[in-house]
């Protein structure tokens, strides 16, 4: 019986799951869980490499352990950041996607190339985290001198692994600089950015071995998570989907990207899937529970916290995509600002945060609707706010359809699923 390794690694934790069909039915196995998280570095918030290395290797081992052997691997991890080589040579620090280090040099990003023109040939939506951006504040600083290669996440972590430097399809297209006509990197905004242009390598499909390690075969998954997660979905017909966690990402399977003005307009963007377009849209997610947890209740019990949720009549809301949610030192005085009525209990505050989560949804699924010409009669949500029956109550309520709550791995399964199609 053959095994595969998913190694899903989110902003906040990474898992390995182990998994094998059996009878027909594909079978899982969590191996390994560890915590993941922004560290702040000379005031810059930045990823620890060497931990998540650590992390996937040690992984690899305690899977090995349980099952023997292991058929093939991969990683996905979150979207736009990577890892500058010089050769073999890591350039550190390895920034994060919520550090503000690209805020001063997006107006010279769009002076070098407006963003209607950047969204014209992306379709990816304005993000002040986009790759293009982040790449463009390293040429700035003059990290890029003497690079020879820019690695995303997962691809690093594999090539660490394998000693193969890949770039795969669905996580390049996340960062705004691949076509969405030709699905390669777009010369013409490297042209205009004056990046360099070998940098920027082919790309590669999900599905791909790259590689071995200890045995086990290397493949691309499809490594941006969103990507692998909408593998794992069993939906009937073409219905939008959330994956819900640190991030939701709010979308719909196309044949073909969506780039006409509405979309632009409405910043809903178009990001590579295993033989599809995922038309979608990032909504700020558990990002904001799990702040208000850490400040104002650390280590409360989440169905305390959403009991108390339910519990409170406070009925203000919130812009949950408003920039001030993105990474701010209190997300209660985040709150506290934003609304005209302060909340008076801990209940309030996730009540409230709940609240204009749904509202969210509701807002993304009516521009979905105009700028994709379809209706649609369910939504069907996985990740970790699949298990929130409040959230979710107060989804369907919101958008007026039916809530399929999947609380599966559906990541870990989409990559799985990947491998073995692969073999």
């Amino acid at each position: 019986m053959k095994r595969y390794l998913a190694i899903d690694i989110g902003a906040s934790s990474g898992r390995h799951i182990v998994g094998w069909t059996e009878n027909g039915k594909l079978m899982t196995e969590e191996t390994y869980r560890f915590p993941n998280g922004v560290e702040l570095l000379d005031g810059h918030l930045t990823w620890n490499i060497d931990s998540l290395l650590f992390h996937v290797r040690e992984g690899i081992r305690l899977s090995k352990e349980r099952f023997g052997a292991i058929e093939s691997l991969s990683v996905d991890t979150w979207g736009v950041d990577y890892i500058l080589m010089k050769g073999d040579e890591e350039v550190r620090p390895c920034y994060a996607y919520r550090d503000s280090r690209t805020e001063a040099v997006i107006p010279e990003v769009h002076g070098k190339i407006a963003f209607s023109e950047l969204y014209r040939h992306t379709g990816i939506q304005f993000q002040p985290f986009n790759t293009v951006y982040q790449l463009y504040a390293d040429k700035l600083a003059g990290r890029l001198e003497g690079v020879t290669d820019f690695l995303m996440m997962p691809e690093y972590l594999m090539y660490k692994l394998c000693g193969v430097k890949a770039h795969e399809y669905t996580n390049a297209t996340t960062g705004g600089m691949v076509s969405a006509e030709t699905g390669e990197y777009d010369p013409a905004i490297i042209e205009a950015l004056g990046m360099p242009a070998d940098l920027f390598c082919r790309l590669s499909q999900p599905g791909t071995v790259i590689g071995e390690y200890e045995g086990i075969k290397v493949v691309l998954c499809a490594t941006h998570d969103t990507g692998s997660a909408v593998e794992g979905i069993p939906m009937e017909g073409e219905q939008p989907y959330i994956s819900s966690g640190t991030w939701s990402l709010l979308g719909v399977k196309t044949p073909k990207p969506i780039t006409n003005e509405a979309s632009e307009l409405a910043n809903w963007s178009n990001e590579g899937g295993v033989g599809y377009n995922r038309y979608q849209k990032n909504i700020m997610g558990m990002w904001l529970i799990n702040r208000l947890r850490d400040e104002l209740c650390p280590g409360k019990p989440f169905g305390e916290i959403v009991h108390e949720a339910e519990e409170s009549s406070f009925d203000e809301t919130v812009d949950a995509n408003a920039q001030c949610f993105l990474a701010p030192k209190s997300m209660k005085a985040a709150f506290d600002e934003a609304l005209g009525l302060k909340p008076q209990s801990v209940g309030d505050y996730f009540r409230c945060a709940y609240r204009s989560l749904a509202l969210s949804y509701m807002n993304a699924i009516q521009e979905l609707q105009h700028n994709t010409g379809c209706h649609y009669d369910a939504i069907y949500i996985v990740g970790g706010g699949a298990k929130n029956q409040f959230l979710n109550a107060l989804t369907e309520k919101a958008s007026g359809k039916k809530v399929i709550a999947l609380p599966i791995e559906a990541t870990a399964i989409g990559n799985l699923i990947v491998q073995m199609k692969a073999d």
